[in-house]
């Protein structure tokens, strides 16, 4: 049998040895959703030695190093070793945890990787948060720098943990010198994700808050680990966007959806949605809304310097969502059985819901006069 080709076995030879001088990385919530799908490609690529996959369940990623545990023990120091670089991805944004539950793993897990990585050796994490720390207001620029003060609250679902986990990715190249923390933070993040945004397609129709003026942005899962294989090859650092080019106005996504609006005037809609997450009728708190009134929209300007760019359009991947949820029925954040979305109708199951508020309202005053 004849000898490989010389430039044949050069190209072999060069992704052995790239693969040898590649980094070790372990990821944290490996075993689905943005973790999994991570730990797949950068078990694929060559540039890549080693990937650690660390969850509380093993994966299926066969080519990664598996560890079962919880990310908030102190024991994920000793899984760590050797690790070059540490993808912590083990956050929950579920809208159906207890939100004290959440806070407690998402801040606690974060300072123990954080603290872990540290003692380990390792010189770089790499964190995920959301481009939803820099607030939906109405003076928002369009699009924002990645420099642009992180103006958010703690109102919307999960956002507070998002600064904390923030706060201490500025901390900790202090608390632990020659750690060096990396910050994406994706938009409207899509692809086998359910939140109260992606929810909002769900909707019979699109609510609208008189004088609010959206702006989608939307991130496709793909091009949010392309982002963060850029973060983890040192192609880039620092605070990251990750979005698709531009933006849509609301009347685009109107008309590429296909579904209509209905308009409300600010105080009903931002008072019934209040007091609906109060009573317990719908999982999404009121501060989830602004983020459907206002921009938010990202540059992604140190990604794309870097030679990244996003794969999708934000009209593809608002395609790719509207066929995920298509058969979902959701009013106001609140899953419906197809029953239950059948008897209510479209807009009339909208305005049953946003009514209940007040006929609790009605029936507690009535409870105080007997």
């Amino acid at each position: 049998m004849s000898s490989p080709d010389p430039q044949v076995r050069a190209a072999r030879n060069h992704s052995a040895s790239s693969a040898l001088r590649g980094p070790v990385v372990a990821v944290t919530g490996a075993a689905s959703g943005v973790g999994a799908l991570l730990t797949e490609r950068l078990a694929e690529s060559d540039e890549v030695r080693q990937v650690i996959a660390i969850d509380e369940r093993r994966g299926e990623c066969a080519a990664a190093q598996w560890h079962i545990l919880d990310v908030r023990d102190p024991a994920i120091a000793d899984k760590l070793r050797g690790a070059d670089v540490v993808v912590h991805l083990a956050v929950d944004l579920d809208l159906g945890t207890d939100p004290a539950a959440r806070s407690a793993f998402n801040v606690r897990g974060t300072q123990t990787v954080l603290t872990a990585a540290a003692a380990a050796g390792v010189h770089r994490v790499v964190l995920c948060t959301s481009a939803m720390v820099y607030g939906a207001l109405p003076d928002n620029e369009l699009p924002l720098s990645e420099d642009a003060e992180l103006r958010a609250t703690a109102e919307a679902t999960g956002v507070g943990d998002l600064l904390e986990i923030e706060r201490l990715a500025r901390r900790a190249p202090r608390a632990h010198p020659g750690l060096n923390v990396t910050v994406v933070r994706p938009a409207v993040l899509v692809g086998g994700t359910d939140t109260a945004l992606t929810r909002y397609f769900e909707s019979p129709r699109l609510l609208v808050v008189a004088g609010s003026r959206p702006a989608w942005q939307f991130c496709h899962v793909e091009d949010l680990c392309g982002a963060l294989e850029y973060a983890v090859l040192e192609k880039v650092d620092g605070e990251l966007a990750v979005g698709c080019e531009g933006w849509l106005e609301q009347e685009e996504v109107e008309e590429l959806s296909g579904i209509r609006r209905m308009e409300l005037p600010s105080a009903v809609a931002l008072g019934a949605a209040a007091r609906l997450h109060r009573i317990g009728l719908t999982p999404s708190p009121a501060g989830d809304l602004a983020y459907t009134m206002y921009p938010w929209v990202v540059s992604g300007s140190r990604l794309h310097e870097a030679g990244w760019r996003p794969q999708w359009t934000n009209e593809e991947v608002l395609a790719e969502l509207l066929e995920e949820v298509s058969g979902r029925h959701t009013v106001a954040g609140r899953r419906l059985g197809r029953k239950d979305a059948t008897a209510a109708g479209a807009a009339g199951a909208t305005v049953a819901l946003l009514g209940t508020a007040a006929l609790v309202r009605r029936a507690r005053k009535a409870r105080r006069r007997l």
